[in-house]
């Protein structure tokens, strides 16, 4: 790693910060002293019920905390936090409800819409009189297969105000996918969509909804947004019409949002199902927002009125994260579409034309305009713009790069983890603290993450498992079809009772910030070596020819061998030149055992529709093992082109 960073905020910066006040407030109650961020990142391990409490007061958060802040706090999991609050996930999200832009949207079609916070409060009554009007009651399931437009933030938070229960998946699912999900949770009330849009094709859905929706008996109504024009709209019971639906429920009066207990379920996401069924994750009301508070204020500096964006569908948990912003009176930016739409210049002109504050996207994407030599720094006048986050793979040094030299020197760049487990995230950025390339910059305030070793023990600057030992309020409440909890506790804390395992692999550099490597599932073992696949892409991922790739680890000869995939720039072909090129790129800054045995070409590699890479699913089509969920997959078809490869037969 470099030796000096790459940016750092200047004293007139930190001291307007959200953590800056925060500390200060903190120091002043308590007589602490603050020495640097990881003295109060310690203190908030050792006074978590103290730092949850102030932390709620701070953001100010509404609605009743109750005298105990955490009971059984020992247990990981069975601790409970704030057993007494009552709280309302949507009344917190319409704080503001005045003239002021809550939503702007745009999409790649040229669609452009401002929503106030006036506008989108009153678009919410409505949406929740109507499902009141159908029978929704507090611990329904509403399922929703809506694109990232303003109807999907209404609807959610409708659902949230009569404590129903949200989940979300993207209308770009497959039927069997969108099954896989909605079966498991009997949803009563479905939001769908006639069509999207998505670089340049007009995608008709409504055949795949309409199958859906046979093999769902528990829906009383289906909610269609017409978001394509010409793509008429089925009717006939349960079929309603978005704009016939929401004007039933104007003509009903409801009270305001319920309060409801700390741990009332919100929503349900849900795991990737790369290894299996999907697994239904319910997340609490006050868990989600608490955590996602403090990710925005705290390590984010988001203040109100500030404009936020992050690219993503609605079936990825960063959608999620982009809503809460509005608990802290932000303003929302929507996109949808394809975000290389104009040459990958969309993206950069919404930040433009609409004073983006945070932009947030995907470490994929940013590779993506890096390849496709995208210069926003020369083509976009950016200065509102303060901080840039990356999730979704690990941001590559060279990325780190990218973002300083061509899009704004002067930004807090902050590369996060964490995910749909924890509605959260574990290493975060902080925007009082130095940035340096390649790294995570710390880990996030009263989460208790620690590397392991396999037995158990703390690691410093060594490769490990990526841990948190002590309890926080966005754990998961359970899986569906899980009573007693036995697949909950088997998936993350089986490895390491009483201790959270996440399933990472990393390691804490010298600056007290975190590299992470890949998912510890799918690291290389050649050798008996532990390889995190990361550390072979960001050496890859150089070479101008190379587009993308994946390795896996090849069971061979009684011993794994590394085996490298590469997508290559369109005309080119694998050859020995290209081959040798990229194993003396990978041996010169890594190490001999991470040196590929085999590189092979292919048109296309398998992704995840999170846009994450389907390492599990290439390893098993590999060793001629059906991968468990293809469904779970945004393009399958690209499995075969790993299938029974001569390649790997011979040495």
């Amino acid at each position: 790693m470099s030796e000096q960073p790459m940016w750092v905020p200047s004293r007139e910066r930190v001291e307007r910060t959200h953590m800056h006040a925060f500390t200060a407030r903190l120091r002043d109650r308590y007589g602490q002293r603050f020495t640097d961020y990881w003295s109060l990142w310690r203190w908030s391990l050792a006074n978590k019920e103290v730092f949850w409490r102030e932390f709620w007061d701070y953001a100010g958060v509404r609605g009743e905390i109750g005298e105990r802040a955490l009971v059984d706090g020992h247990l990981m999991p069975g601790a409970r936090w704030f057993p007494d609050a009552r709280v309302s996930f949507a009344e917190n999200m319409l704080r503001r409800q005045d003239a002021s832009e809550a939503l702007v949207f745009w999409n790649e079609s040229g669609a452009r819409r401002r929503i106030s916070a006036a506008a989108l409060a009153d678009e919410v009554g409505r949406l929740a009189g109507a499902l009141r009007m159908r029978g929704v009651v507090t611990g329904d399931r509403v399922a929703s297969l809506l694109p990232n437009v303003p109807e999907a933030v209404s609807a959610m938070l409708a659902t949230a105000s009569l404590g129903a229960v949200w989940s979300s998946a993207s209308p770009d699912f497959g039927v069997e996918g969108v099954l896989d999900r909605f079966a498991q949770i009997e949803p009563v009330v479905l939001f769908a969509v006639n069509g999207y849009v998505y670089g340049g094709k007009r995608i008709d859905v409504r055949a795949r909804v309409l199958d859906v929706v046979r093999r769902l008996p528990t829906l009383r109504a289906v909610v269609w947004l017409d978001y394509v024009a010409d793509l008429s709209l089925p009717d006939g019971a349960p079929h309603v019409a978005w704009t016939q639906f929401a004007a039933e429920g104007a003509l009903t009066s409801l009270p305001p949002p319920s309060r409801l207990a700390f741990d009332h379920p919100l929503l349900i996401a849900y795991s990737s199902g790369t290894t299996g069924l999907p697994k239904g994750i319910v997340h609490g009301a006050g868990g989600t927002l608490l955590q996602q508070m403090k990710e925005h204020q705290l390590h984010c500096d988001v203040h109100a009125l500030d404009r936020v964006f992050y690219f993503s569908t609605t079936g990825w948990v960063m959608w999620n994260w982009l809503l809460a912003a509005l608990a802290s009176e932000a303003t929302l930016l929507l996109y949808d579409g394809s975000p290389l739409a104009e040459g990958g210049r969309i993206l950069w002109d919404f930040a433009q034309a609409e004073r983006c504050t945070l932009f947030g996207t995907s470490a994929r994407y940013i590779e993506a305009i890096k390849k496709a030599g995208v210069v926003p720094r020369r083509t976009h006048d950016l200065p509102a713009l303060r901080t840039v986050l990356s999730t979704g793979a690990p941001l590559a040094p060279e990325s780190f790069d990218y973002i300083y030299q061509c899009v704004k020197p002067d930004v807090h760049l902050a590369s996060i983890s964490g995910g749909t487990d924890i509605m959260a995230c574990f290493a975060i950025g902080n925007p009082t603290l130095p940035v340096w390339r390649g790294e995570l910059q710390c880990r996030s305030l009263a989460m208790a993450v620690d590397v392991f070793d396999e037995a158990g023990r703390s690691l410093q600057g060594e490769m490990g498992e990526l841990v948190c030992t002590q309890t926080f309020p966005s754990m998961p409440l359970g899986f569906i079809d899980d009573a007693d909890g036995a697949r909950y506790r088997a998936t993350y804390f089986e490895r390491y009772p009483g201790v959270w395992h996440h399933g990472d692999w990393c390691q804490l550099t010298t600056h007290d910030g975190m590299l992470i490597t890949g998912r510890s599932d799918a690291t290389l073992n050649p050798g008996g070596v532990r390889i995190g696949t990361a550390e072979i892409y960001r050496r890859v991922e150089r070479i101008p020819e190379v587009v993308e790739c994946v390795a896996i680890g090849q069971h061979y000869r009684d011993d794994v061998r590394v085996v490298l995939f590469v997508v290559l720039e369109a005309g080119r072909e694998l050859d020995v030149a290209l081959s040798e090129r990229i194993r003396r790129e990978i041996a010169e800054h890594t190490t001999p055992r991470h040196v590929p045995a085999k590189i092979v070409q292919v048109p296309d590699i398998a992704r995840t529709r999170s846009n994450k890479l389907a390492e599990l699913a290439v390893r098993d089509v590999v060793h001629g093992r059906n991968p468990k969920n293809v469904e779970a997959l945004a393009n399958p078809e690209a499995l075969e082109f790993f299938r029974n490869r001569p390649e790997l037969a011979r040495d």
